[in-house]
């Protein structure tokens, strides 16, 4: 490389799987087979060597993260010679449907509840902050399901502002796929664990106007899943497929309509969804702010990590 041709000047450091996978040497793999098989989800190809080589070294980084802002904390509290109030890690998980984030942060759950400095993570999905069917309906957004406006953006920073300002319990709304639907009473309750976990489409949006909060400031860390569109595409039409035969058969499922499409024709739906829904939200909403995220994920064909790219400090 000449003088002229020097690197481009970036705010990450990219590694590339291989040398992200070296960073695993010396960790010990806390998961069985059957547990990592329980933990992923439809279409995913997640496997043990996956969980070794790219997820148990970012777990670690995590909770070197979140145990160092933790004694920062404490050392912020005795400067200020008042009791220590280190409120809880928050991790914000995003990236496109079908692209695996569902499935990342449940294995990261698993993998930092192992290690000594975060023994208590819990995991809260922004699903639960969609507003109700009822509601998409009366406010004629039923179609935009997933995408920004669909969520009550108001409540989930309300929620996270709870849970950073230390609050004994907190309460999020749960969300049923099957039912596709918030439901009426039932809530995901967080009680001041070491860490919160939460994945969702769009939870590293800038604010709404200028002066709000954005979801993401209320993050300690942020990661973003990605891909390329083709390679969503085709995972979102897979799972599709897949829970035509699995979940969609359920009686009381929402999606029951679909259990007995042909082959052909569950294809020509998912790809109608994809096209005219999915697609256009990351377009216009999720990709653009990959560049906001602490560390990227860039996942090849098969699910698998290609390469990392981790915000310089």
């Amino acid at each position: 490389m000449t003088a002229d041709q020097k690197t481009p000047l970036s705010p990450y450091r990219q590694i590339d799987r291989a040398e992200w996978a070296r960073l695993a040497q010396g960790l010990d793999q806390p998961l069985s087979e059957t547990e990592v098989v329980e933990i992923r989800g439809i279409g995913d190809r997640l496997d043990v060597t996956e969980v070794r080589e790219v997820y148990l070294p970012l777990s670690r980084l995590l909770s070197l993260y979140a145990t160092s802002t933790k004694r920062l904390g404490a050392a912020t509290s005795t400067f200020l010679q008042e009791e220590d109030s280190t409120t809880p890690f928050v991790v914000g998980v995003a990236g496109s449907v079908a692209v695996g984030k569902s499935t990342i942060a449940r294995l990261l759950r698993e993998l930092m509840s192992r290690w000594p400095g975060t023994p208590r993570v819990e995991l809260v999905t922004t699903d639960g902050f969609l507003y109700s069917n009822a509601e998409l309906e009366r406010r004629g957004l039923m179609d935009r399901k997933g995408f920004p406006e669909s969520y009550d953006r108001r409540a989930l920073i309300d929620f996270l502002t709870e849970v950073k300002s230390g609050a004994a319990e907190v309460r999020a709304p749960f969300y049923s796929h099957i039912r596709y639907d918030i439901v009426p009473d039932a809530h995901v309750v967080v009680r001041r664990p070491d860490v919160v976990i939460v994945e969702g489409l769009n939870v590293l949006q800038p604010p709404a106007a200028p002066n709000d909060v954005a979801v993401s400031d209320l993050f300690d860390f942020s990661i973003f899943v990605d891909a390329a569109p083709e390679n969503i595409e085709q995972w979102y039409v897979d799972r599709f497929l897949a829970l035509r035969k699995g979940a969609f058969s359920n009686p009381s499922s929402y999606f029951n309509v679909f259990a007995h499409l042909t082959d052909e024709e569950a294809v020509t739906t998912a790809l109608g969804y994809w096209n005219d829904i999915n697609m256009p939200n990351l377009v216009e909403n999720v990709w653009p702010t990959r560049h906001r995220a602490s560390l990227v994920l860039n996942k090849g064909t098969d699910h698998a990590v290609e390469s990392v790219l981790l915000r310089k400090l």
